[in-house]
């Protein structure tokens, strides 16, 4: 038996004290996953007794413990000088004849006579465990071709064990140096120089929701995503309906991938970094099919390991072939408890400086220092906010005194990323310019907590923290309690406040902030008169041939998100209520918007569905839904209608939805109207009999009661949902509706802000209340107390 050799498939899981957590992974994967059809390179791996072999055959363990003992582990100021002088301890080394016998016997046999290019990678014996989240720790080499080279990359890993970062990650984490070994896997090179390559979590990597796979991917090697050098592309792919076989990619987000990372020529430039040109940089890196195959690869993946997984894939642009290369627990998420929320919330705005992706929720104000580099740590204090192009894992040490990050470049599975999220701390990363427009020394605030975009803003704003355990929240036993939503960027967080569903989705906020365009503008590009409005939606759509298809994407995806996120509850999406001067301001809209003089009563809600001025904008919106349930398989999904005045024009809304693909009560779909108008509570009976349930929309329904413009400051005083005339049309509407045997909701603030007017919607038999987020414990609350006093009513009868 070879002591210094073991092959991928004499390895598994168990073998992590002989080579470490990565090789036992991939040994793991080859031997037990290949039958799966789970693609992964072959190789080998020396041992942990071969590491152990080299030290003892260069009398190195008690020089290496002088040395470590040397280490100022206070303030690591002699980190630098220790470090080079233990890795030339280390490079100064042979290998044993016996040893370089076995590898090159090893190579051999993976690759026959022709020398083939290998991969040879470090798997410390404590690396890549669940306790040991930093991985990157110690070095990797590519495109290996030689005996040789071989045998000189392999002596390098063994030195990169005393990285200045290996050695201070040891020494903070409790792993004593002399006990962790390192073994070096040695595997087939896959060619993603001439493809792709990127990361895959079996998780989503800022909420921790788990029922979403999230892969990134770019051009060439994948080490520029790692170091967070371009920004990637990104796919969110939904694990129920992707083991149901629908075509579960969410999400699809275009990365810029400005650069290539491919080999070079010779050891001394091993790989270089080229210009993506510009046609390619506009092409996704992975077909649907290939997210999709790598998608249900990650879900056997984290199956086997039953745990959430941070997995490493790589296509190979000569082969076509994909592989997976590297997979090991993911440290973050996993670790937390999803229930513990601390929300964070701005209490005022300043002048925003840049903006980029956010990582995290939170909110941090101190100095800016610009760094271009990890030489000028003595630059940073403690606690200030490093500004800065790139980071890779030789900013570890620097990181740790941050209280924030902000980077030029990068995505979310950055190095910036990754290691932001391990210590707890917020980062805005792909900003483009923070390093030009921040100023060195100024004080600034990261707000991570808006969404998935992060910005940074000059001064120091205040702000608030509340923490939030819903894992002690009861929802009430007699009404379900629901959440309104707009923002897809939310919802996966959302998902863990105690909820039943979603009872009203915007679908506005989506239109406004991702689409832009109006819908009528795409249907009739050609005719826009507006040059400007033209030649803004080119620049939004150019890599669409079908401006149509944007819309539909764009608002699918929107949508899929957040149905996903609350899957399989009840997800009630209103069909598109913007007033005609709301119209107007999107992008194209000018052309295809009336002038009206009172647009809250105007040309809005449901009459606009059937008018030869929207409906094909209309069809625009029923494609988007009709993706999302049908090919997405998001069943979950209801719609709504709002601003319905007559029944007549209820008839017509359905029929012509028909037309559009969404047909009532194929594939369960039911379609909800808004009850906010007088003639719905009047004509309640007959409604029942076209829609499948009611939504009282309290503001518009108590306006056009009272008769007051809830935007009117002169009258405003009088708008108030506890007068008796709105809830008098509020109790009819649903006596009308239990007794027609249709559910009805109420969406709106009141139930949060008046204990009395929760109370009074449960004694009248209301199916669900939807709350804003900011409102929805204290809307819990007052049902909850309301329903106590009920019974304690009928104890007393």
């Amino acid at each position: 038996m070879n002591t210094y050799i073991k092959k991928f498939k004499e390895i598994g899981i168990a073998d992590i004290a002989k080579v470490g957590g990565k090789n036992a992974s991939l040994g793991e994967m080859f031997s037990k996953l290949s039958s799966k059809r789970i693609s992964v390179p072959d190789g080998f791996a020396t041992t942990a007794y071969a590491f152990e072999e080299f030290l003892t055959h260069n009398s190195l363990h008690s020089k290496l413990d002088d040395l470590m003992s040397q280490l100022d582990s206070n303030n690591y100021e002699n980190l630098n000088e220790t470090g080079a002088k233990t890795r030339a301890l280390m490079l100064a080394g042979e290998l044993s004849q016996n040893l370089q016998s076995s590898i090159l016997q090893a190579y051999k046999e993976l690759c026959g006579e022709n020398d083939g290019e290998v991969a040879v990678r470090s798997s410390a014996t404590a690396e890549d465990l669940p306790q040991a989240s930093f991985a990157g720790q110690h070095e990797s080499y590519l495109n290996i071709r030689g005996g040789a080279a071989l045998l000189n990359a392999i002596k390098k890993c063994y030195a990169s064990l005393y990285t200045d970062r290996a050695i201070k990650y040891r020494a903070e984490n409790g792993f004593a140096h002399q006990k962790v070994a390192l073994s070096v896997g040695v595997q087939q090179m896959v060619r993603s120089d001439k493809a792709s390559s990127g990361v895959i979590f079996t998780l989503e990597p800022e909420s921790g929701f788990r029922d979403i796979v999230h892969l990134s991917g770019v051009w060439g090697l994948g080490e520029n995503i790692v170091q967070g050098t371009v920004t990637p592309d990104e796919f969110l792919v939904f694990k129920p309906t992707l083991l149901q076989g629908k075509n579960a990619i969410i999400q699809k987000k275009l990365g810029t991938k400005a650069k290539t990372m491919v080999y070079g020529i010779g050891e001394s430039e091993a790989i270089i970094n080229t210009d993506t040109p510009k046609e390619k940089q506009e092409l996704f890196v992975l077909s649907d099919e290939e997210i999709m195959r790598l998608a249900n690869w990650a879900l056997i993946i984290e199956n086997h390991y039953q745990k959430p997984m941070d997995i490493e894939w790589a296509k190979d642009g000569i082969t076509g072939e994909i592989f997976i290369i590297q997979a090991r627990p993911e440290t973050v998420h996993s670790q937390r408890n999803p229930l513990l929320v601390k929300e964070y919330q701005l209490l005022d705005k300043g002048r925003m400086l840049v903006q980029g992706e956010a990582i995290g929720s939170k909110i941090t104000t101190g100095v800016a220092r610009i760094l271009h580099s990890p030489d000028e740590a003595d630059k940073l204090q403690a606690g200030e906010i490093i500004v800065t192009g790139t980071t890779s894992p030789d900013w570890d040490p620097i990181l740790q005194k941050a209280s924030a990050i902000i980077t030029n470049k990068g995505g979310r599975t950055s190095h910036a990323s990754i290691v932001a999220r391990e210590l707890g701390v917020p980062a805005i990363v792909g900003c483009a310019n923070a390093t030009d427009t921040i100023t060195d020394g100024e004080v600034i605030t990261v707000s991570c907590c808006e969404g998935n975009t992060g910005f940074v803003y000059g001064g120091k704003l205040n702000f608030k923290v509340t923490n939030l355990d819903f894992s002690s929240i009861k929802k009430p036993e007699t009404t379900e309690v629901m959440l309104i939503v707009g923002d897809p960027d939310k919802a996966f967080e959302l998902s863990f406040y105690p909820n039943d569903g979603v009872g009203l989705m915007r679908i506005e906020f989506i239109i406004t902030h991702s689409v832009q365009i109006h819908p009528m503008a795409l249907v009739k590009f050609n005719e826009l008169k507006d040059a400007a409005a033209k030649q803004k939606i080119e620049e939004l759509t150019h890599h669409y041939p079908d401006k149509e298809k944007y819309f539909v994407d764009r608002l699918s995806q929107g949508v899929a998100t957040i149905a996903a996120a609350f899957y399989p509850k009840d997800v009630i999406v209103r069909m598109s209520d913007f007033k005609t001067n709301e119209y107007a301001n999107l992008i194209g809209g000018k052309d295809f918007e009336p002038h009206e003089e009172n647009p809250m009563l105007g040309f809005r809600g449901a009459s606009r569905y059937y008018n030869d001025l929207y409906k094909e904008g209309f069809r625009l919106e029923c494609e988007a839904i009709r993706k999302v349930r049908e090919d997405m398989g998001l069943a979950n999904v209801k719609v709504m209608i709002p601003f319905c005045r007559t029944i007549e024009e209820g008839n017509k809304v359905i029929a012509v939805m028909k037309r559009f693909g969404l047909e009532q009560g194929t594939n369960n779909l039911e379609i909800y109207v808004m009850a906010e108008i007088p003639s719905n509570v009047i004509l309640a009976e007959k409604f029942a009999k076209i829609f499948d349930g009611f939504s009282i929309g309290s503001n518009d329904l108590t306006q056009l009661t009272l008769g007051i413009d809830r935007d009117s400051a002169i009258v405003s005083n009088l708008f108030s949902e506890l007068n008796d005339a709105p809830k008098e049309m509020i109790a009819a509407m649903i006596a009308k509706s239990k007794k027609a045997g249709k559910k009805i909701g109420l969406c709106g603030q009141a139930p949060s802000d008046f204990p009395e007017f929760a109370g009074f919607l449960m004694e009248e038999g209301i199916d669900s209340i939807s709350f804003n987020p900011d409102a929805i414990l204290k809307g819990i609350e007052n049902i909850r107390k309301a329903e106590k006093e009920k019974i304690k009513d009928l104890q007393t009868i």
